[in-house]
C-alpha cells in the first residue's frame, strides 16, 4: 500500500499551484492531509470522486483542518472525527481516523499544535493537546483487531526529534517551539516504546530528509529544513515498510506548499 502525508498549507492555494498533478501522479491508496483550511464541502470537490473523504474543518475559520482520502476501491469501515467529546476549539481540525479492512490498518491524519516558545498560553495549549494525543495513541493500540491489526498515524507533528531532523539545531534547541526538550520528550516516549518512526527506520542515521522549509530567506534553496512530517506505526507494520521518499519540489517556484509530501510504501 502507498500512503502519502502532506501539510498542504491551504488546499485552495495548493491546487492553484499544482497539487492536483501530484495527486494524480502519486496514485496513493491513502492521502493524509493537514492544514487544509477550507470548508469541508469545498475539499470534497477538490479531492475528486476517486477518493472517499473523511475530514474535520476547524471551528476557527481559516485555521487547521485535516482530512483522509481513501481510494474508493478500499472500503472505509469506520471513522472517528476529532480527539474527544470535550475538544477545545483550538483542537478542532487536527485529528481524524479511518479504518480500512482491505489494508488492515487504521489511519490517522494529525496536525499537532505548533506553539510559540515565548508564549506560555500557546505552549500550555500545545502540551494539553499532546496529552490528549498520547492518551488516544494508547487507545488505538488497544483497539486493534485481527481484521485491522495495524495503526498508522501520519501528519505534521510540529516537533523535531533529534539533531538529524533539523539543519540548524544548535541555534534553535530550547529556544524555538518544536525544538524544546519538553516537546521532544513526547516523541521520545512514543518512539522508544509502542511506536516506530517508519521514515527514520528506513532512512537510517542520516541528516534529514527534511519535509518543511521556512518561507523566509533562502531556507529552501539551502535545504535548511526541518523533518516534522511523520508516519508513525506499530512495530509490526514497521517491519513491512519497503520504500520512502520526500517529494521535494525541483525549485522554490515549483512548490505548492511549504511542506513536501512524505510518500511511503508497505507490504500488505
Amino acid at each position: 500500500m502507498r500512503i502519502a502525508t502532506v501539510n498542504v498549507n491551504g488546499i485552495r492555494a495548493a491546487v492553484r499551484k499544482g497539487m492536483e498533478d501530484w495527486v494524480e501522479q502519486t496514485q496513493a491508496d491513502v492521502v493524509l492531509l493537514q492544514e487544509v483550511r477550507a470548508p469541508e464541502e469545498l475539499v470534497a470537490d477538490i479531492v475528486g470522486d476517486q477518493y472517499t473523504l473523511i475530514q474535520q474543518a476547524s471551528v476557527l475559520k481559516g485555521r487547521a483542518g485535516v482530512a483522509i482520502a481513501v481510494l474508493k476501491e478500499h472500503e472505509v469501515s469506520s471513522s472517528v472525527i476529532g480527539i474527544g467529546t470535550e475538544e477545545p476549539d483550538l483542537d478542532t481540525g487536527r485529528w481524524v481516523e479511518a479504518s480500512v479492512p482491505a489494508l488492515g490498518t487504521t489511519f490517522v491524519s494529525a496536525y499537532l499544535h505548533s506553539g510559540v516558545a515565548d508564549n506560555p498560553e500557546k505552549m500550555a495549549a500545545k502540551y494539553s493537546h499532546l496529552d490528549r494525543v498520547e492518551e488516544r495513541l494508547a487507545q488505538l493500540l488497544a483497539e486493534r483487531t485481527d481484521v485491522i491489526p495495524h495503526v498508522l498515524v501520519g501528519g505534521d507533528f510540529n516537533i523535531v526529534h533529534t539533531p538529524l531532523d533539523m539543519k540548524n539545531w544548535k541555534p534553535n534547541h530550547n529556544k524555538t517551539s518544536g525544538v524544546l526538550d519538553p516537546e521532544i520528550a513526547y516523541l521520545n516516549r512514543w518512539f522508544e516504546s509502542d511506536w516506530v518512526d517508519a521514515h527514520r527506520k528506513l532512512s537510517g542515521d542520516v541528516q534529514g530528509p527534511y519535509t518543511w522549509w521556512s518561507q523566509r530567506g533562502k531556507a529552501f534553496d539551502n535545504d535548511a529544513g526541518w523533518r516534522i512530517d511523520y508516519q508513525m506505526v506499530n512495530p509490526e507494520l514497521a517491519e513491512r515498510v519497503v520504500s520512502a521518499r520526500v517529494d521535494r519540489a525541483a525549485s522554490y517556484a515549483e512548490r505548492w506548499s511549504d511542506h513536501a509530501p512524505l510518500v511511503m510504501e508497505y507490504e500488505v
